[in-house]
């Protein structure tokens, strides 16, 4: 299912590109784009914006639906509490982490709790 998404976006992305490229430029500040062209008429103009805007909702679908594709194995968000990633180990029984976010962990890891916290800015000793 995903492979046919991918293919499928891949060539709704090939099409966007060449749609956009066959459009009449409007660079007058540039000093391009002038009256001659493989599409000079007002009918392909219409055409062409349609198709843009077609392609454009066909690569926003497809995209979406890769997105969802890819996220159905997931189990979990590193950020909910009590979910472990596959190749994490779940914490011993008995340690009292099994409620905690991976955050609060983390912030308990990296602050002893043996030593109190400064107070304020340290002043070098004098000897």
């Amino acid at each position: 299912m995903q492979t046919v998404l991918i293919v499928i976006h891949i060539f709704v992305v090939l099409a966007l590109i060449g749609v956009v490229l066959l459009q009449k430029s409007e660079g007058g500040a540039l000093g391009i784009g002038g009256g001659s062209g493989l599409m000079t008429t007002r009918g392909s103009g219409n055409v062409l914006t349609k198709a843009t805007a077609i392609l454009a909702g066909a690569f926003f679908l497809t995209s979406l639906l890769l997105s969802v594709v890819a996220g159905l194995g997931r189990q979990g968000s590193i950020f909910q509490g009590g979910s472990t990633p596959a190749n994490q180990t779940a914490p011993a029984p008995g340690t009292g982490d099994s409620g905690k976010s991976i955050l609060d962990q983390l912030k308990q890891q990296s602050v002893p709790s043996d030593t109190p916290a400064p107070t304020g800015p340290q002043v070098p000793q004098s000897k």
